[in-house]
This record gives C-alpha cells, sequence and structure tokens, in this order.
C-alpha cells in the first residue's frame, strides 16, 4: 500500500518503457540503455532544481552582490556534490528508495519523510505551474492561466505515454540542453566581466553565508534531493557493480546545475556590471530584455517555461515515488502523478498563483527534509552495511557527508525557527 516498506519481489512486465518500473536481474538494462537511463535521471534530479524559484534566487543575489556572488555558486557546488554522492550511492547500491530505506532503519521514518516530500512538492508544483503560464506568457503573449494549463497539459500527457519512461528521460534532457544553451547565448550577449567573475568564484571580496545555505537548499533539498536517484533505480540501475556510473551521474547532475546558474549570473551580472538599476518584480526578465532586447524577454519566457515544466514533471514524478512502492502498479502510478499535477493546476486556477503562505511553509518544510533525509543515508552508509548488501562503504565519503549533514541540520534549526514564526504569527 502507499507509504509502505517495499521488499517482495517486482512486477518486471512493461519495465523498460514505463515510468517507475523496476528492471529485475533478468532484464538489467543493455548499456547503452544503462547510458541512457543514468542521463535522464541526472537530468531530472537537474531540472527539478532549475525551477522559478531557481531563477529568482540566482537574480536577486547577483544583483545583491555583484561577482562575489560567483563564490557563493563554488562552495554550493562542492557541498552539493558531496550530498548527492552520498544520496545516489547509497540508494543505488542498496536499490531501496530513501522512504524504503528510513522504514528499514526505523517503521514510520520512512512516512515521515514521505509526508513532509509530498506536501512540499505539491505547493511547489503550484508555483511550477504558475511559472509555466508566465513564461508561455513571455513567449508568446497568451494569457498567463491559459499558458498554466497548457503547461499542465503537456506535462499530464508525459505520463499518459506508452513509453512514460523513454518520453520522461528524453524530454528532461532536451528541457536542460535548452535552457543551457539559451542562458549561454544571453550571458555571452550581456558582456559580464568574466575575469572579476572568475577571480572572485575563489577570492571574493564579500562572503555571505546565508546566501550559501539557501543555494544548497534550494539545489538539493525537497523532493530535488531525491529525484535523479529514485528514478535511476526505478529503471533498473542499481547494485555495487554500478558504483562507477552512480558516482559519476550523482556528480554531473550537480555540475550542470552548476553551469546553468553560472551562466544565468553572467548573464545577470552583465547588465548590472554596465550600470542598468534592476528594479522591477522580475529581475531575471528585465536583465535578459536589457541584454537582447525583446528577443531577450522571448528567450527568457522559454527559459522560464522550460524551468517550469521540468519542475512539475520532477516534484510528481519524485512525490509519488514516496506515495508508492515498487510493487505498485503501473496505472496506479501514474494516475497518482497525473493527479497530483491535475489537483496543483486547479489550486493554480482557482488562485491565480501558489498561496504565499503555504509556500513559505513549504519552502521551510524543505529545510526540514534535507537533514532528516540525509540522517536516514548516513545511519546506512555507516551503521547499516547490511542493506546495502555487504558494500563497503568509503570512509572518506561518509566523513564528508557527516561534515555535510552538520551544516544540513543549521538549515534544519533556521527552518523550525521560521515554523515557529508561522504558527505564532
Amino acid at each position: 500500500m502507499p507509504w509502505a516498506d517495499d521488499s517482495g519481489s517486482h512486477d518486471p512486465e512493461n519495465a523498460e518503457t514505463a515510468v517507475g518500473d523496476v528492471v529485475t536481474k533478468s532484464r538489467l538494462p543493455k548499456p547503452e540503455s544503462k547510458r541512457s537511463i543514468l542521463l535522464g535521471a541526472l537530468f531530472l534530479m537537474a531540472t527539478s532544481a532549475i525551477g522559478p524559484g531557481f531563477i529568482t534566487q540566482t537574480a536577486t543575489f547577483t544583483v545583491k552582490m555583484g561577482a562575489a556572488f560567483a563564490f557563493a555558486i563554488f562552495l554550493s557546488i562542492i557541498v552539493d556534490i558531496a550530498v548527492q554522492l552520498n544520496v545516489w550511492r547509497v540508494i543505488g547500491v542498496s536499490g531501496l528508495r530513501a522512504g524504503e530505506l528510513g522504514n528499514r532503519l526505523l517503521p514510520g521514518v520512512g512516512v515521515l519523510l514521505g509526508i513532509f516530500v509530498v506536501f512540499g512538492g505539491f505547493v511547489f508544483n503550484v508555483g511550477n505551474v504558475a511559472g509555466g503560464g508566465l513564461g508561455i506568457n513571455a513567449m508568446t503573449g497568451l494569457d498567463s492561466t491559459w499558458g498554466g494549463i497548457l503547461t499542465a497539459v503537456l506535462a499530464v500527457l508525459v505520463f499518459l505515454s506508452k513509453k512514460a519512461g523513454v518520453a520522461l528521460d528524453k524530454i528532461v534532457v532536451v528541457l536542460g540542453v535548452v535552457m543551457i544553451l539559451i542562458t549561454g547565448y544571453v550571458a555571452v550577449v550581456s558582456g559580464p566581466p568574466i575575469g572579476d567573475a572568475l577571480r572572485q568564484t575563489v577570492l571574493p571580496d564579500t562572503v555571505d553565508v546565508a546566501v550559501i545555505t539557501t543555494l544548497i537548499g534550494g539545489t538539493v533539498g525537497g523532493y530535488i534531493t531525491y529525484a535523479g536517484a529514485h528514478r535511476m533505480i526505478d529503471a533498473g540501475v542499481s547494485g555495487p557493480d554500478d558504483v562507477r556510473s552512480i558516482s559519476n551521474a550523482s556528480i554531473t547532475s550537480i555540475i550542470v546545475t552548476g553551469v546553468m546558474r553560472y551562466l544565468l549570473f553572467l548573464a545577470i551580472l552583465g547588465v548590472v556590471a554596465g550600470g542598468v538599476a534592476l528594479t522591477s518584480s522580475n529581475l531575471a526578465a528585465e536583465a535578459f530584455q536589457h541584454a537582447a532586447g525583446d528577443i531577450g524577454l522571448r528567450l527568457f519566457g522559454v527559459i522560464l517555461w522550460a524551468a517550469s515544466i521540468s519542475s512539475v514533471i520532477g516534484a510528481a514524478y519524485t512525490s509519488v515515488s514516496f506515495m508508492t512502492t515498487r510493487e505498485t502498479k503501473t496505472w496506479i502510478r501514474n494516475a497518482l502523478t497525473v493527479g497530483m499535477i491535475v489537483l496543483s493546476t486547479l489550486v493554480f486556477m482557482t488562485l491565480g498563483k501558489a498561496p504565499g503562505t503555504l509556500l513559505v511553509i513549504a519552502g521551510t518544510i524543505n529545510g526540514l527534509i534535507l537533514p532528516l533525509g540525509f540522517t536516514v543515508i548516513l545511519v546506512v552508509a555507516i551503521f547499516r552495511r547490511d542493506l546495502l548488501g555487504g558494500y563497503k562503504y568509503p570512509k572518506w565519503l561518509s566523513s564528508a557527508g557527516v561534515l555535510v549533514w552538520l551544516l544540513t541540520l543549521y538549515l534544519g534549526a533556521g527552518a523550525v525557527g521560521k515554523l515557529s514564526t508561522l504558527w505564532n504569527g
């Protein structure tokens, strides 16, 4: 049943064509298929991270800090790699989802983690649908409400496809590449001070710890932490023999996200360094328009839409992976995924956007998900190697994980403080 631990046998029927199906030992993916699965998984994680909030954060901090923001990006990438290396390796070697691992350690932990992930994923999906509407509006002038509905319909079609898993893997790769290429073009056109940006990547004039921790939470917090790893094992790539491929994919996912953030930073920095004062409520859109005129605004619409629909897909898919087990019928998983997208779209149509207070609460809960979920990962890595099939977990990796875990506790403490303020306010 939903939220349950999965320790039974797997149904390999249609395993290579449906989202969430598991490929058994008798139907392991071929090498070229394995590469395709890992590519899709790493881009699912990366594009899930690159949502409307990602774009807003990057624009805001670039305007605030200028070239010094490059150091925050660099340091957050290092920490994010340490998180994802541990998460992907434990989930990948064990072949168990994060919720299943939590329930194996202590009954109910996985359920609690799942509740947090699903709530945060749903609320942010309302914002993602709204972002899709704004993106289409910037591209075509179509009303943003209809743009949001169109975005949701296209996302739903992915999960209604007979080959949903293959479609999901290919679509997130295409969307990710499109975002990077367009942002790279605008970064060149805006003429940023690249020398200063490179210097401040390692020798910043100012350091803002709060900005760094915000970037970490926004890149590997909430459902994003598990998006790629869950897709990977659901598609049949798992076990100690695949450790090297799993590790490389986890690192690449963060690098893709980092490249996108750095290019977006450069695109906006070029405008800011040129003396333009960005003052609108949509700093990134304003910067793109200053850099490339009306076509820049259209291109920003493409980026915002691609970021939004990929996040809609990633949030829905990952949330449902916590609501079901791998024995759940494919049509049930896909129906739940479609239902989540439809429900978030109905909320968007009713309110016009994600409710502000719920977004704040969901973002705060994402700050709690990281330390809770990462605790499960580290306990398995250090103390429960039986769940890893006896795999000898590298001490350097678990040690790096512990250091990052301390940082997640700091993030979590801040999240609790925000929840307390909301509760009392």
